[in-house]
């Protein structure tokens, strides 16, 4: 199921942050493009609702937000967590990870997407 866009603007803005990614999204978008993790089906910059996802897998309703360091901040975090309410409310799990994290140990990061997509067989 693709996401309805609400507005041309929106459309316009995800297609400029996919031209603009930091380097933790870049380095995140070459491990998840072409199906190279755990063969799922990631988009980038995709609108949903009001918002725009850094990443999303409609398969398993997991979008991965990207964080640097504003995301810290009092008045950005009660933003994060309403837009991550909103994002619940339509059926999808929010992971955020902070950027350092992503360029520290990109290792890792394989290790919270299989956390949402356990291997089948697995309990």
């Amino acid at each position: 199921m693709r996401p309805t866009l609400k507005s041309p603007d929106l459309s316009d803005r995800a297609r400029q942050l996919r031209k603009d990614q930091t380097r933790a999204e870049k380095l995140v978008w070459k491990m998840l493009r072409n199906r190279k993790m755990f063969g799922l089906k990631f988009r980038r910059q995709v609108p949903i609702d009001r918002y725009i996802a850094d990443f999303c897998c409609p398969e398993i309703r997991l979008i991965i937000e990207i964080d640097g360091g504003g995301h810290g901040q009092p008045q950005q975090a009660g933003l994060d967590a309403e837009r991550d309410r909103r994002l619940t409310e339509l059926g999808y799990k929010v992971v955020r990870i902070p950027n350092h994290e992503i360029l520290n140990d990109p290792d890792w990061f394989s290790e919270v997407i299989r956390s949402f997509h356990p291997s089948p067989g697995a309990i």
